[in-house]
């Protein structure tokens, strides 16, 4: 049967209440954020010992670490600031193996200055695809000469954002430090979400053998002022990839509380991936008992 998880991040407490609560929720996997409030693992603190520690407490409460969140724009075109985040990332790598998954994620980035998730020109011009492969091989064979694999998220609004372009680096990044992570809502935009069955059967048609590990949002339309969408969740210190919610016309709400086909998601995921871990996002605290019923739901109407 599927697993069902949720991004630690969303629980803004210290490493122990931060297990207490998810695990209260009947979740039995997570994606690890790295930050909590009694313990440092910002950059250049992470250690060994600090890993164990965060691993061993989340095991205690019976909820293992399915993946690890390094959700950063990896081609960030100020090249000070992307050595920074790309250090950042290393570091993660680096420590995988003791925090209990070798499995590290990010979407790919945009070239944009402003924002991580709106899309620049360059993003989908030759100039820009040369210049997010050789980040991208760079850090599979990091990932792979420490025991960690990289698992990119495709975003449509990224340099990797369609089913072509993620075949297309995969083919070019053909490494065993590389994966995939599954979220269909990322491949959807204004001309294909009406089209909802063919474009979830396209994806998977072409992707399913690359998958690692699987995202539990929604899509819909929405009013489209061309600007991202964000959400208050409540804590001021909260990540801006768990604030997001889409950009222009396309929102991406908690599951549920859009038009993805779940039912068609789920049975074309279990084919190949009947054990794997599904992950909730984008929500706020007090919408996880709805959220996580929702899901389980889908999951018993589907057999998985």
């Amino acid at each position: 049967m599927m697993q069902t998880g949720i991004f630690s991040g969303y629980f803004p407490y210290t490493l122990e209440e931060t297990a207490k609560v998810i695990r209260s929720h009947n979740f039995n996997c997570v994606q690890l954020d790295m930050h909590f409030k009694d313990l440092d693992v910002s950059d250049g603190q992470i250690t060994k010992d600090k890993c164990i520690q965060v691993r061993e407490m989340f095991r205690r409460h019976h909820l293992p670490v399915s993946a690890i969140s390094c959700y950063t724009n990896i081609i960030n075109p100020d090249l000070d600031k992307r050595k920074v985040l790309l250090d950042r990332f290393k570091e993660i790598l680096r420590h995988a193996q003791y925090l209990g998954s070798p499995f590290v994620c990010s979407e790919t980035g945009t070239f944009d200055t402003e924002s991580d998730w709106v899309h620049h020109p360059k993003n989908k011009t030759e100039e820009g695809w040369d210049d997010c492969r050789t980040v991208i091989a760079e850090l599979a064979q990091y990932a792979y000469d420490h025991g960690a694999v990289f698992l990119l998220e495709t975003y449509v609004n990224n340099v990797v954002g369609s089913v072509e372009e993620t075949l297309r680096m995969f083919a070019e990044v053909d490494h065993p430090g590389l994966g995939l992570i599954m979220d269909p809502t990322n491949y959807f935009e204004d001309h294909n979400i009406d089209k909802m069955d063919a474009t979830l059967n396209h994806v998977f048609d072409a992707l399913s053998d690359k998958i690692y590990l699987a995202h539990a949002k929604d899509v819909a339309r929405a009013e489209d002022d061309g600007a991202e969408k964000h959400a208050d969740i409540g804590d001021d210190d909260a990540a801006e990839s768990h604030t997001f919610r889409g950009v222009g016309a396309i929102e991406l709400p908690a599951p549920g509380l859009g038009v993805l086909n779940y039912g068609l998601y789920l049975q074309r995921l279990a084919k190949k991936h009947p054990n794997i871990s599904m992950i909730i996002e984008h929500l706020d605290e007090s919408d996880v008992p709805r959220a996580k019923a929702f899901l389980d739901q889908k999951l018993s109407e589907n057999g998985l």
